[in-house]
């Protein structure tokens, strides 16, 4: 290195030498010839590409952005499905769950948060989780869209179709509350602590963990499609609800069996449909991750299904289509946060392991907590989304066959994965609480004991699922 510099210094001085030699009359002749090829490279240089090479190389151009249209079909094709897994999916799987007399309640619930929420990104959650912005939230330089135009692009898609897409997942993550406290909770009450569930804790969540300014995003946390984000939070919060409204009428004293488990299977059959678009597409494109994400949603949801009717075989006796269902769902649950970053085979053995733990989350835990969790939200969700982020920052490593740099980690990612976990669960939980309360003091959270026993579809609603 020392020697090219020197080198370069002795060239240059030869060249000031040559320079200040020359005569003066010489240096103005060679002046005037020079400018004429220059005006004429110009004129040629537009006119045929043959004397380009003439021309002082360029500066490499930044890669333009362009609009892809394979990308867009796809994303277009994924928010759909994510639409799908929710509206019916998700109402037709609670829906199934609980009693008939509180059918129609529990598909209501389902149906009108997603249209709320929807509307409530559009108009300023969007902007708040990815409009630039600090740690905790972002900006409010996209409320009601602004600036976004048809021709306006996010990556290689319209951004337009990239905040239609995202609207899906924060309105199925306040859907999957509803789990925790069906049955016995008012109508208004549902929409308003989902409201301000999403504006409060929903959205500093997504932000932090998917916002490049994101605190969590920062810290180089794993979550590929929502396990955090949606299932944590959900979880967590459906978690709080169900202590916060109280237990059903007659809970642990009667049997209050799914009035239909034909509906919850044809709801659990949706979701698994509907989760190729949620996993495969937060790929935000048709391109080698999203056919990762795509596989590993087969196998990890095929493996927790078998994990978990094992698992109630030999505790039981005997394998259940609820538990089959309900083993399928975990393991959507587990594969979400990872889809994009393990291997096939990972995500097998994430299946395996998520679908076995939350028997025992459904169960076990379910009785430690006291809580009347009425479709286990925290035990599949919460406790499926916590195995799953831990279970990432294993699995991604280039040595299971993940996604990792060769310099990847895996106790270093571990540590990111449980400080995002534990952030979540405490942010929800604390926002939660403190929104259950204000709702309770203002609507009232629960429905008189006349109405619950009589069931939900006709006190609150006026209507019945189902006609004898």
């Amino acid at each position: 290195m020392k020697k090219m510099f020197t080198s370069a210094l002795a060239t240059g001085a030869l060249l000031l030498a040559v320079g200040f030699s020359a005569p003066a009359m010489a240096a103005e002749d060679a002046a005037a010839p020079a400018a004429a090829p220059a005006a004429e490279a110009v004129v040629v240089v537009t006119e045929t590409q043959t004397t380009a090479p003439a021309a002082a190389p360029a500066a490499p151009a930044a890669p333009e952005v362009v609009l892809n249209t394979g990308d867009t079909a796809w994303m277009l094709t994924s928010t759909m499905l994510v639409i799908l897994m929710t509206i019916p999916g998700l109402a037709l799987f609670y829906g199934g769950l609980g009693r008939s007399k509180n059918m129609l309640s529990v598909l209501m619930q389902v149906f009108v948060i997603f249209s709320t929420i929807t509307v409530l990104w559009c108009l300023y959650g969007y902007s708040l989780v990815f409009a630039d912005g600090g740690s905790f939230v972002g900006t409010f330089g996209k409320l009601f869209l602004n600036g976004i135009k048809p021709d306006t692009l996010s990556g290689s898609i319209p951004e337009y179709v990239f905040v239609a897409f995202q609207s899906t997942f924060a309105a199925i993550t306040c859907a999957l509350i509803v789990g925790a406290f069906a049955e016995r909770m008012k109508f208004a009450a549902v929409l308003a602590f989902s409201i301000l569930w999403f504006t409060f804790s929903y959205i500093p969540v997504a932000h932090m963990v998917w916002a490049p300014t994101g605190l969590l995003f920062a810290d180089g946390a794993l979550d590929f499609a929502g396990g955090t984000v949606v299932h944590i939070n959900a979880g967590v919060a459906g978690l709080v609800g169900a202590y916060m409204v109280g237990k059903r009428i007659g809970f642990g004293k009667e049997a209050m069996p799914p009035h239909s488990l034909t509906l919850t299977m044809v709801g659990a059959s949706l979701l698994w449909v509907g989760w190729f678009g949620f996993n495969a597409g937060s790929a935000l494109g048709a391109n080698p991750i999203a056919g990762l994400a795509f596989i590993n949603t087969i196998l990890a949801t095929g493996a927790a299904t078998l994990a978990w009717i094992t698992t109630e075989s030999m505790l039981k006796g005997k394998a259940s289509m609820l538990g089959a269902a309900s083993g399928a769902v975990a393991g959507l649950v587990g594969i979400t946060p990872a889809a994009g970053f393990v291997g096939p085979m990972g995500s097998i053995v994430l299946g395996l392991i998520v679908g076995a733990v939350c028997v025992w989350g459904v169960s076990g835990l379910k009785r430690l907590l006291g809580a009347d969790d009425a479709f286990d939200v925290f035990g599949v969700h919460g406790v499926g989304g916590i195995v799953g982020a831990i279970l990432t920052g294993v699995l991604a490593a280039p040595s299971f066959g993940g996604t990792g740099a060769a310099d990847f980690s895996i106790a270093h990612q571990v540590m990111v994965q449980f400080k995002a976990v534990l952030i979540t669960v405490v942010w929800t939980a604390v926002v939660a609480f403190i929104i259950y309360k204000l709702v309770d003091l203002v609507i009232g959270l629960r429905v008189s004991d006349e109405a619950e026993r009589e069931g939900l579809d006709i006190t609150s609603h006026g209507e019945t699922a189902y006609h004898s």
